[in-house]
């Protein structure tokens, strides 16, 4: 399965492109196209509601857009019940008082984002998935958090470990603990906390390898304008810290009169993205189906370059 992460400055054009990519997949391919922006238009693009669930369009191309409230909610709420019975006797602090505040904390939109995205790769009834993203900020920050997890995972793994051995000093001088006490595991083979850890260890370090393999993609759209030059450089930069594979360029809305911007704008990008095919595209222009369901198609065969 191929994978297609669409991102870019808001407004240059990813959904859109996004869309005709997929449609264009779809002539040949099974591919699902998912949005991934809180501020949706796919089901716009495709004239479909979509709510929260997928649609099949046709017989080759399925469409989804995320509910990324409901997505922060179940994740938190999930995460809530594995430290709640990880720790069970912290329950008499009576913490659910304090998780109702959680689903506002910085990074609970970057880790149900990352969630949607394990869920949706678990899929095997598609060639191709195409994530349709939000802008540059939210973006880097849930394809950074795999990384970051596994950094956090390692040195967790390493306290625990501590915690362990020092429960198993203190065991060894009390001798053995009377039955009407809670025996703490100082075993690492039997202590859940540190299964757990493993267990997310492996999660990620295997979604990171997904995201810097050779089956993902990262297409980064721009427009011939300096604000977008200037955040498509941001994301360059970005994206080569987190190693992931930028593999397309894409200079949409570029007008005949433009060409000397147009020029400059992609001859700046190419100095921080390398050897990266760029392509341009003029404005893109709607279609109709049979059905009166719009598209949005371009004159450029994009499954060619991908």
């Amino acid at each position: 399965m191929k994978i297609l992460f669409f991102t870019g400055k808001g407004g240059v054009g990813k959904s859109s492109l996004s869309a005709a990519t997929a449609w264009q997949l779809s002539h040949t391919h099974r591919v699902l196209i998912v949005s991934l922006d809180p501020a949706h238009n796919l089901g716009d693009i495709f004239g479909i509601p979509l709510h929260n669930k997928t649609v099949r369009f046709n017989d080759r191309l399925s469409l989804r857009e995320i509910d990324l409230k409901r997505l922060s909610r179940e994740y938190l709420q999930k995460e809530i019940s594995i430290f709640s019975n990880s720790y069970a006797y912290l329950q008499a602090l009576n913490l659910d008082t304090y998780f109702s505040v959680l689903q506002y904390s910085p990074g609970i939109e970057e880790y149900a984002l990352l969630t949607g995205i394990e869920d949706t790769l678990r899929e095997k009834n598609f060639e191709y998935v195409i994530f349709d993203t939000p802008p540059t900020g939210l973006t880097l920050r849930f394809l950074a958090l795999s990384s970051v997890n596994i950094t956090w995972i390692e040195r967790l793994v390493t306290l625990r470990k501590q915690i362990l051995k020092k429960r198993y000093t203190i065991h060894r001088i009390k001798g053995t603990l009377s039955t009407g006490e809670t025996t703490l595991v100082y075993n690492e083979s039997e202590d859940d906390v540190l299964h757990t850890l493993h267990s997310l260890d492996s999660k990620y370090r295997k979604l990171n390898e997904t995201l810097r393999g050779s089956e993902c993609s990262i297409v980064l759209v721009f427009n011939p304008d300096i604000l977008s030059l200037r955040e498509s450089e941001r994301l360059i930069q970005g994206i080569h810290d987190l190693g992931l594979p930028l593999r397309l360029l894409i200079h949409n809305k570029v007008q005949p009169d433009m060409n000397k911007l147009a020029d400059h704008i992609e001859k700046t990008i190419l100095l921080k993205a390398g050897m990266v095919p760029v392509t341009r595209v003029g404005f893109t222009r709607s279609l109709l189906d049979d059905e009166n369901r719009k598209l949005y198609d371009v004159d450029v065969d994009l499954t060619s370059l991908l």
